[in-house]
């Protein structure tokens, strides 16, 4: 009994918990209708409710935006609006940050995680996987080898992790991507361990 207990489990935790991410994820983008007149709300107008329609707007709305951004007028407003909010106390430090991390992260032209690096860590005895971020001048100018800079991220939340400068010759670049290492480690080594074992599977 107990391990087709583990086998039901095994089938409904993922299938539940994507589920209620897609609940939370549709419901919280449903807020957007609320920008819209009461009397043009879609319940109102369809006399039902629709879930996903705060969605579709979304999309929209960041797909029209990424339009009118990529030519000169829209560069403009980007531009005013950036400047308009660097002169606010507080909101200004907060926008800043916020940006430069996201202009790192989405935009094609970054330089973050461009690697996976095998580090030592948490003890000398220990690898980690960790990606290749970039080092402030500064930094490299005080430090007499070669160092590069690490983000070593958490198990299971990639979000939350650690930041360190290690000597180049101590790591170990790995021919692996971004992607798989995300997912070895979001999985705690779980996708990692049968990803290799489908080949043997096969044959």
């Amino acid at each position: 009994m107990k391990k087709y207990l583990i086998t039901g489990l095994l089938v409904w935790v993922p299938l539940g918990i994507t589920l209620w991410v897609l609940n939370f994820t549709i419901s919280t983008l449903d807020q957007s209708l609320l920008v819209i007149p009461a009397a043009l709300q879609p319940d109102v107008l369809l006399g039902v409710h629709i879930p996903g329609l705060g969605v579709i707007l979304t999309f929209v709305v960041v797909l029209s935006t990424g339009v009118l951004a990529r030519n000169v007028f829209g560069q403009r407003l980007l531009h005013w609006g950036d400047t308009a909010l660097a002169r606010i106390p507080f909101v200004s430090s907060i926008y800043k940050g916020v940006k430069q991390v996201s202009d790192t992260l989405l935009s094609s032209n970054g330089t973050s995680f461009r690697k996976v690096l095998l580090v030592r860590y948490p003890h000398p005895q220990a690898w980690s996987l960790a990606f290749q971020t970039n080092v402030p001048g500064e930094v490299s100018r005080q430090l007499a080898d070669e160092h590069v800079a690490v983000f070593i991220p958490t198990t299971p939340s990639p979000v939350n992790g650690f930041y360190f400068f290690v000597p180049k010759a101590e790591t170990i670049e790995l021919d692996m991507s971004v992607d798989a290492a995300l997912k070895a480690i979001v999985s705690m080594g779980v996708v990692a361990a049968a990803e290799a074992a489908a080949p043997n599977q096969i044959s």
